[in-house]
């Protein structure tokens, strides 16, 4: 699929608000959709052939233009030391200085007939860098798509913002070890 003209059809009824869909405006999702066709063609998978690609939109851009970072699914011939595509973008996000909080949407694509949601490690992945609230758009082959919120994804999740401050897990440590002694 060329995703010159690629234009997001939405698979099942969305909720729009003032011109967004999960707060993201049909330019910005027809970037990111397309950025993750497009990156199913890097994906290095030849033992599956399932190829996936993920893309980031980040809240912040420089430019008038959205900023954007992507990723490929990457397999090894030992399997479980394979990376998902959406893990190779929010690790090329780490890099470049980007956390909890940069990022806006996320779009993943395959090329089954289906909707491919997040694997639940992957799940759990982005659960440390997106808020319940984030967007995910997933993608079939023919470039239509379904949307869930992270939290829809993960429900219950363990995130950071579950963690109590490192500062009373010492206290309540140095505690326990005090009532031992």
């Amino acid at each position: 699929m060329s995703t010159t003209s690629f234009k997001p059809v939405a698979a099942e009824p969305v909720d729009e608000q003032n011109g967004l869909i999960y707060g993201v405006s049909a330019q910005e999702l027809e970037i990111i959709g397309g950025q993750a066709i497009d990156a199913k063609a890097k994906a290095y998978c030849p033992y599956s052939l399932f190829r996936v690609g993920a893309s980031l939109l980040l809240r912040q851009s420089t430019t008038s233009e959205p900023a954007t970072i992507e990723g490929a699914n990457v397999e090894n011939a030992a399997y479980p030391v394979g990376t998902c595509a959406e893990r190779v973008a929010f690790g090329t996000a780490v890099v470049q200085g980007h956390k909890l909080g940069s990022f806006k949407a996320v779009a993943v694509a395959t090329d089954i007939d289906d909707f491919c949601s997040p694997c639940g490690m992957c799940r759990q992945f982005l659960r440390e860098f997106l808020s319940l609230e984030t967007p995910i758009f997933m993608f079939n082959k023919e470039g239509k798509y379904i949307v869930r919120t992270m939290g829809e994804l993960l429900p219950l999740s363990f995130g950071p913002d579950v963690l109590p401050p490192r500062e009373q897990l010492k206290k309540e440590r140095e505690g326990d070890k005090a009532k031992a002694a």
